[in-house]
């Protein structure tokens, strides 16, 4: 059996391997796009945030196909805060990136890839509508801005708005009837509903607009990921990072979305080699790839290793403040790490967002169960908040299946164990406390007229009478004789 300190890490770890796949219309699962809110790119290694003409590198401002309407350059105090804003960016404060890509647009109200990346910002830091705001000015400056338009386009769609995103995309294509880019969106959009056949034509259309649109390859993976056709996503992912043949070589080999979707498959294929090797190689590529962060986080939760997970963990929160995952499994590093203030806020945090959620008290459960001194409550009360917590997990949890070993009852065994021994303790020592209580043997409560007289204070006065030379002035007690 796994270590108690491994425990939770394995729950959270089986959870995480669900990150990428949530309900989309039945059966089918649904995997995130991983472009939501990007401003990196897998082709930029130098690391700067604009290029010589001022234009945002972040995501490539060339037409995906056909020819692209003139693109204003920003004044120099815009294009200052607008790279301020890119650094913050990268180095997770979202907050110093919107104060910096909101200064630039103040400086010049043309600043288009300013309003694109406050949008980005806004996005990732749940304001979709300030987000949708931001992408519409910035295509207001370039109507034919595709990282914009298609970042509107997949927003509406991700907040359940499928029908109006197609519609948005459709009326845009009307006046670009050759971007590979919005056709490519559409794909998308598709893939998310289910429509898979719609996604692989699309897909391709906008392949034969730009044989070498790497987001297109992306999509067709992607699409057959979510439709579980894996062996299919990874033959499609084999051209994009390592080509097949000397004929064909690779078309994207550090593309971090592609090494991410592969690095997800091997991991449900329980290649757990392979699996952190690529989302290893996937934060190198792109710090701000929160899945990434938290599946690697996953692996080093099982195998003990909290100090390393941490710092993955609270990265992927300053990059996606919201999310559940990174929030169980940093309360569980916590955890091991002896912080359980920490561990506690974090886990109650999780419950405050997601009630139904089994492993969030699980966790609990093994706070309160296994470490000493949790601030606010007393160790039965810590015990008695670990069976509530563990009760409520055996509720939620889904079934077992084979092979998969499930160690409630034994932890809610110990946990009764050890609160009978508090209680059994506690009755020792009120027990002991009565014992005490109760008069010596033979003795029997003082009269009224025997009690002795008040002794007066402390006076320089001589006293009325001298006290005799021997014997005392009180009677005996217990009945002795004088």
């Amino acid at each position: 059996m796994l270590s108690r300190r491994t425990q939770l890490s394995c729950a959270i770890l089986a959870l995480a391997g669900s990150g990428w796949l949530v309900a989309c219309g039945g059966a089918a699962p649904e995997a995130k796009s991983a472009t939501a809110g990007s401003l990196s790119t897998p082709t930029v290694t130098n690391g700067r945030a604009l290029d010589a003409s001022g234009q945002q590198v972040a995501v490539s401002d060339a037409p995906s196909s056909g020819r692209g309407s003139v693109r204003p350059k920003l004044n120099d105090a815009a294009l200052a805060a607008y790279r301020a804003g890119m650094d913050a960016f990268q180095k997770g404060d979202l907050d110093g990136a919107q104060a910096q890509f909101i200064k630039a647009t103040e400086a010049d109200s043309n600043a288009y890839s300013a309003f694109y990346g406050l949008g980005v910002v806004r996005e990732r830091l749940g304001n979709s509508s300030g987000a949708l705001s931001a992408y519409g000015k910035a295509i207001t400056v370039v109507p034919d801005y595709e990282p914009a338009i298609v970042s509107y386009g997949l927003l509406t769609a991700r907040e359940g708005n499928a029908d109006a995103a197609e519609e948005y995309i459709n009326g845009r294509l009307a006046k670009m009837d050759r971007s590979a880019a919005l056709v490519t969106a559409l794909a998308e959009i598709k893939s998310m509903r289910g429509d898979s056949g719609a996604a692989q034509k699309l897909a391709k259309e906008a392949l034969k607009l730009n044989p070498d649109y790497r987001p297109a390859m992306i999509t067709l993976a992607r699409d057959h990921y979510r439709a579980r056709r894996l062996d299919l996503a990874l033959y499609a992912l084999q051209g994009i990072l390592d080509g097949y043949g000397a004929e064909n070589p690779p078309r994207d080999k550090d593309n971090p979305e592609a090494i991410l979707m592969r690095g997800l498959i091997f991991k449900e294929r329980g290649q757990r080699g392979r699996a952190i090797e690529h989302f290893k190689r996937c934060i190198e590529l792109r710090p701000d790839l929160v899945e990434a962060r938290v599946q690697l986080a996953g692996y080093l939760l099982e195998a003990g290793n909290a100090v390393e997970a941490q710092p993955l963990l609270e990265i992927a929160l300053r990059y996606d403040r919201d999310n559940v995952l990174a929030h169980l499994n940093l309360g569980d590093a916590y955890r091991l790490l002896g912080r359980p203030g920490d561990a506690k806020q974090q886990l109650e945090w999780v419950v405050s967002k997601d009630a139904k959620l089994p492993q969030v008290y699980y966790g609990l459960g093994l706070l309160y169960l296994f470490t000493e001194n949790v601030p606010g409550v007393t160790p039965k009360q810590s015990l008695e908040r670990a069976l509530q917590a563990l009760e409520e997990y055996k509720r939620l949890r889904p079934r077992a299946g084979a092979g998969q070993a499930d160690d409630v009852d034994e932890l809610i065994t110990v946990c009764k164990s050890k609160k009978a021994i508090i209680e059994a303790k506690e009755a020792d020592d009120a027990a002991a406390k009565a014992e005490a209580s109760k008069p010596a043997a033979g003795a029997k409560p003082a009269a009224d007229g025997d009690k002795p007289a008040a002794i007066p204070a402390a006076s320089s006065a001589a006293p009325a009478a001298a006290p005799a030379a021997s014997g005392s002035a009180t009677k005996p007690t217990n009945g002795a004789k004088p």
